[in-house]
Order: C-alpha cells, then sequence, then structure tokens
C-alpha cells in the first residue's frame, strides 16, 4: 500500500470501522476513478455488509455469506483498480489473480489453492507490518543506545577533521575513565539527535541471508511451498550474524528493524493474520471469462478450462485450506472476479460457479469526455504523475485544455480503429507526447513547456493517422 494511499485513509477510517458508510466509500473511491457509478455502489454495499455482519447476533453471524461480485467491461474501464482501492480502504489483505494461471488438478501448473495461501501470506505481511509502525516508538532508546555503543567502540569516533578533540578517548577506555566516557556518550546524545553524524561510518551486526527455502510439493498440481529450515528447527540452528561497516543512519535503520522484531510476537501475528484473512480477505479474480467457454466435446491437448472452473468452486463456497501459517477458512472471503466477456458469456460459467457470484455490473466503455477526466481529476492523475516527474528535472510542463482534449480525442480513436485497451492507451499516448523531453532533461530540455493542441497533433501525427503503424506502436 502506497504511503499517499494510507494517507487518504486516515479520512476514512482511522477512527472507527462504522465510518466506512456506502457512501464515504464510494466517495473515496470517487477520487481515484472515473465513472463507473454501479460498480461503485455494488462494492460500497458488500464492504460495508461485513461491518453489518460483525454486529449481527452470533447465531447468524456464521451463516451471513458475502454476495461474491462479477464485473464484467473490456480492459482499462477501472474493474481492477476499484477493487484495489476498496482493499486498501477496508484495510483487508488483498490479492489480485488471474484464472488462466490455474490447471485443473492432474496437470502440471499451479493448484488452485494457491491463492489462498497468496492470500495468507499478504495477511501475515499486513499484520506484521502493523505491528512494526507500533513498536518503532517502543525502540526509539534502545536504538540509540546501540548507536552509541557503535560510535564509542569504532575506530572512527574522531568525526573533526580540525585537530584532536579534547574530549575524545581512545575505544574500548577501562572503567578509570568512566565520567569522561560518559561525557562524550552525552555530546555525542545531542548529535544523533541532531541528525549530525548520519553520514559517519559505524560497524553493526547483522544477520546473514537467511537459509535457502526448501522446495515441497503439495498432493494436487505442482504448487510449489517453501519451507524455512530455521523456521523448523527453531534455535537449534542459531542465526548466524556478521559485520558490516554502514553509515549511521544506515544503522539506524538496521538496528530499528532488528529491535523492534524482538517485540513482535509471531504467534500473535499469525493468529491475528488467519482471523483477518477469514474475515475480511479479498481477492481479485481476473480474466475469469477466459475460462468460462464450456469444452465442445473432442477433447484435445489444452487443459481443461472447465476443469479449473470446478476446482475454484469449492474455493468460493467455502472450504478450508491448508497453509503454512494454519488452516484457513473460505467461507467469509470475499471473491471479485471480472472479465471482458468478450467471446463468452457469464452463462457459459457452469451453473454452480454462476451462483457463487449473485451480484454482477457492468462497467461502461470510456469515451474522450471520460479520457479528459481521467487525465485530470483524480489525485493521481496521469498529467500530475508527468508534472511531478519532470519537475524534479527542471522542466514546468504545462498542458492546456484544448491540449488534454486532443490526447483523449487521440487516445478514443486508436481505441475505436484498433484494440480497445480503455483507459491503459492514455499512458501510451503520453510516453509519445512526452518521448523527447523525458529523454532530453535535464541535459538539454528545461524551463516552461507548454503541451497544447498543436504539440499533440504533430508528436502524434504520423502514428494517428496511420492506422497500421498504430497497431504497432500505440
Amino acid at each position: 500500500m502506497s504511503d499517499e494511499m494510507n494517507k487518504e485513509l486516515v479520512l476514512f477510517d482511522r477512527e472507527s470501522p462504522e465510518d466506512l458508510t456506502p457512501s464515504k466509500i464510494v466517495e473515496h473511491l470517487d477520487r481515484y476513478i472515473v465513472g463507473q457509478k454501479m460498480a461503485k455502489r455494488v462494492v460500497a454495499v458488500a464492504l460495508r455488509n461485513r461491518v453489518r455482519r460483525a454486529k449481527a447476533a452470533p447465531e447468524l453471524r456464521d451463516e451471513i455469506i458475502p454476495k461474491n461480485i462479477l464485473m464484467i467491461g473490456p480492459t482499462g474501464v477501472g474493474k481492477t483498480e476499484i477493487a484495489r482501492r476498496l482493499s486498501a480502504l477496508a484495510r483487508a489483505p488483498f490479492i489480485k489473480i488471474e484464472a488462466t494461471k490455474y490447471t485443473e488438478v492432474g496437470y502440471v501448473g499451479r493448484d488452485v489453492e494457491s491463492m489462498i495461501r497468496d492470500l495468507t501470506e499478504a495477511g501475515v505481511r499486513t499484520v506484521k507490518r502493523s505491528r512494526q509502525e507500533e513498536a518503532v516508538a517502543l525502540v526509539e532508546d534502545a536504538v540509540m543506545e546501540r548507536l552509541l555503543d557503535a560510535l564509542l567502540h569504532s575506530k572512527r569516533t574522531q568525526i573533526w577533521s580540525a585537530g584532536p578533540d579534547p574530549e575524545s578517548i581512545p575505544p574500548h577506555q577501562g572503567d578509570q575513565d568512566q565520567p569522561q566516557i560518559d561525557r562524550l556518550r552525552e555530546r555525542y546524545r545531542r548529535k544523533l539527535s541532531g541528525g549530525e553524524l548520519d553520514s559517519t561510518t559505524v560497524e553493526v551486526e547483522v544477520s546473514e541471508t537467511q537459509p535457502k527455502m526448501v522446495e515441497i510439493f503439495s498432493g494436487s498440481g505442482m504448487e510449489e511451498m517453501g519451507v524455512n529450515m530455521q523456521d523448523i528447527l527453531g534455535n537449534i540452528m542459531p542465526r548466524r550474524t556478521k559485520k558490516r561497516k554502514v553509515s549511521l543512519a544506515e544503522a539506524r535503520r538496521i538496528l530499528t528493524a532488528q529491535e523492534t522484531e524482538k517485540l513482535i510476537d509471531m504467534e500473535a501475528v499469525t493468529a491475528e493474520a488467519l482471523e483477518l484473512v477469514e474475515q475480511a480477505g479479498i481477492i481479485f479474480i481476473d480474466e475469469i471469462d477466459k475460462i468460462a467457454v464450456r469444452e465442445r466435446g473432442g477433447g484435445g491437448p489444452d487443459v481443461s478450462r472447465e476443469g479449473v472452473q470446478r476446482d475454484i468452486l469449492p474455493i468460493v463456497e467455502g472450504c478450508t485450506v491448508v497453509t503454512k501459517y494454519g488452516p484457513v477458512k473460505t467461507d467469509h472471503i470475499l471473491f471479485i472476479a471480472a472479465g471482458a466477456f468478450s467471446t463468452s458469456k457469464p452463462s457459459d460459467l457452469i451453473p454452480e460457479l454462476q451462483g457463487r457470484f449473485p451480484l454482477r455490473v457492468e462497467l461502461d466503455n470510456l469515451g474522450a469526455e471520460d479520457f479528459i477526466r481521467i487525465l485530470t481529476e483524480p489525485k493521481n492523475a496521469l498529467i500530475k504523475q508527468y508534472v511531478a516527474m519532470l519537475e524534479s528535472d527542471g522542466v514546468q510542463l504545462e498542458f492546456t485544455e484544448d491540449g488534454v482534449r486532443e490526447i483523449a480525442a487521440a487516445a478514443a480513436r486508436v481505441n475505436v480503429e484498433t484494440e480497445n485497451i480503455g483507459a491503459r492507451r492514455l499512458h501510451t499516448l503520453l510516453e509519445k507526447v512526452l518521448e523527447d523531453i523525458s529523454f532530453g532533461a535535464p541535459d538539454t530540455v528545461s524551463g516552461k513547456i507548454r503541451i497544447d493542441a498543436a504539440f499533440v497533433r504533430d508528436r502524434l501525427k504520423d502514428i494517428v493517422e496511420n492506422v497500421d503503424l498504430s497497431r504497432y506502436i500505440l
């Protein structure tokens, strides 16, 4: 999860989960995603239902299952982004998987149960990161003392170049000079707090790279499961350490991580992560339409797409999957499936799987007006990204209204004439428009540059007008 997304979430769910009302969820999604009102409403209700379920009577709570969602729409209209932003807003474990990556049991390939193992890994990372953030403030004093020890016992304690320091002492001085050591320690403490010694080189002990993972295979398919020998043998194999010379700033980061690790109870982290995955996990299954066409007899060498559906079915229905952290029940995990369904239709899915995605929403195709809004309105709008990146190299981009409209019109036209890839076309067009500027900055290009309609047409005229060339370049 990015820092920007974390800052935004403060406004929505830092105080209480009850603040995540459907209207507030849609309000947050509107900041990043243009249009698709119905899809936003559906996912907002699905997320709010989790809060409602938590308030239900205990005897009903387990009976209330999530209403899984099937999103139908072409690529580049916001399906993945809606699911990703939703999970970030809920601070829930989230993974995106592609249905075509999995194979029917009995074939060499990924086992469908691996999606739950991946989700569990994401849950453990989420909880551990949260615990680490909470522990940072608690380890500041311990880190400070270890940094002072490293400074005092380093051969490079003399950091001033203008002659010997009157308070400096040789490393490893005996107890007879303890008052002098204490004075020097306090002097370094003040300088450390002020950041004056960040470039000083000190020697710290760090753990060596963890032992290699032993690869084993699950009973179905050839899904790999990593087992760390350190985890199995525990303290029988003590961690090996080595000394490294690093800057004091880097030493602070290393020691903070080491001290934080000491405070984290991994058993508690694992238990919380399993609960979080079971009650709040979200799995986004993309390209489900690619496995929707039923087999039409005759067989053949291809892996059965209907077989993959049948393997996915128990996961979505609710079952228990064994992971290295413990068993995970999938009954209350929210599944969001998506596909273009250009050569197939949702009814081509097996009936049992169709029934497990009762909420269906069709996303709208995007046109030139939508592209204009995508380029300018969201907090992470593409134009804002390019302006910020090139500004770091001394280039001030100024996009005029007619320039933005020209880019949007070109994207819509190329989508119609070649392949419709939705808003992703804007990335390609902007790269072509700004190619010379991006390459020249900061050596030969600097200052203010105006991107108007004439500028855009000049950069794209040969490509956009030649349909055959557009197919290869845009």
